[in-house]
């Protein structure tokens, strides 16, 4: 699966309506059938930066994703209330879900 993180710096007069400016967008792309998850945070240390953790099922599904109309849209209308570009970390891991942290065991 392809795993992707990224942080978005909202400019601080949209932070409390982020998640209603990227709620199309998080729609569209959660309805994408090679979408995992699409799960947005709000940092505690700093109310202005939001978290968005992905995945999708492979490469292909990776690349619907950026051809998407949604994803193009978004590239036109979510920029605009950004204090810069957002920051990423996106790699490909051999696993198709979340696996549980065993030195956390809950019994």
């Amino acid at each position: 699966m392809i795993f992707i993180t990224a942080k978005f710096q909202v400019l601080p007069e949209h932070a409390d309506r982020w998640p209603q400016i990227a709620g199309e967008f998080t729609r569209a792309t959660r309805a994408e059938p090679g979408c995992l998850w699409f799960d947005w945070s709000r940092s505690l240390d700093d109310p202005t930066e939001y978290v968005l953790v992905e995945a999708f099922r492979d490469d292909e599904a990776g690349a619907a994703h950026v051809q998407s109309a949604h994803f193009r849209a978004a590239q036109e209308t979510l920029p605009r209330h950004l204090v810069r570009t957002p920051r990423i970390v996106s790699t490909t891991v051999d696993q198709d879900g979340w696996s549980e942290l065993g030195e956390m065991a809950v019994e």
